[in-house]
């Protein structure tokens, strides 16, 4: 029987540095992902991690990785031909599917743009498949924006906003996510989803601020990981009454959410 807990070694392929504490690594890696997924990464006798995906592709896939503890201090030592354990992937996805030929709304809060990152990139490569996109980013200033790259060419298809806490900044507004969500225009919309990721008080002010603005709950989903460690729902440190986070989640509908935000 295998070991559903058994990492296995995967190669880096690229170390690109978003920020001074942010990096995003490539790895070589075949399977098939699902925008929102993630998997547990970890080194040998350091510790392992959950770690949203926040891209994917032809043989490889991507995790941006905030440097805060002793294992991200351990994968910020590598680089590109070294060795990453991970397994998975776990958790549910995005439901894309349903998102297809509606509106779509994004709204995240610093390092909450990785888990979406993926589905964004999807949509701006297919961009038939959904009758707009709406983006709001939020950062604390302009030295912890992530992704450059990607902000830069959503402008070409997306309507975006881009904001910074307390900074001003050109092609940035001043303020956080929740003031500029009543510039998206919920009431002229036929069909929309509205996705929320980032952290769990920013989800919890940005789905109220949505409802006040006229969406219903069911319209809602958000993305949240929240003390996961083993990822399979053996060790209950992710369970907020009935729910595993990380069996369930870590996307969820608002309905859902809703009971789980502390």
């Amino acid at each position: 029987m295998d070991n559903i807990t058994m990492p296995s070694a995967h190669k880096i392929l690229q170390v690109i540095r978003e920020t001074t504490a942010e990096y995003t690594f490539r790895v070589a890696c075949g399977d098939k992902v699902g925008h929102g997924q993630f998997y547990v990464l970890s080194i040998p006798k350091v510790g392992e991690a959950p770690i949203s995906v926040s891209a994917h592709g032809g043989g490889y896939v991507e995790f941006t990785i905030r440097k805060v503890g002793r294992l991200t201090n351990g994968i910020f030592g590598l680089k590109a031909g070294d060795t990453l354990f991970m397994r998975g992937p776990y958790g549910n996805a995005f439901p894309i599917d349903h998102f297809k030929g509606k509106h779509l709304a994004v709204i995240a809060g610093g390092t909450g743009l990785a888990p979406v990152r993926s589905l964004l990139q999807y949509f701006y490569a297919h961009p038939d498949e959904a009758q707009s996109v709406s983006l709001i980013a939020g950062f604390k200033d302009v030295n912890a924006v992530l992704f450059r790259d990607d902000l830069d060419k959503f402008r070409d298809t997306f309507n975006v906003t881009y904001t910074l806490d307390n900074e001003d900044a050109p092609g940035f507004q001043k303020g956080f996510v929740t003031s500029f969500i009543k510039d998206i225009a919920f009431d002229t919309y036929l069909d929309y989803n509205v996705v929320i990721v980032g952290p769990p008080v920013m989800i919890n002010f940005a789905a109220k601020e949505c409802m006040a603005n006229g969406v219903a709950e069911p319209k809602i989903w958000v993305s949240f990981e929240r003390k996961m460690s083993c990822s399979v729902g053996k060790c209950g440190h992710c369970k907020i009454n009935e729910t595993y986070v990380c069996l369930e989640g870590p996307v969820f509908n608002y309905t859902k959410a809703k009971t789980l935000l502390d």
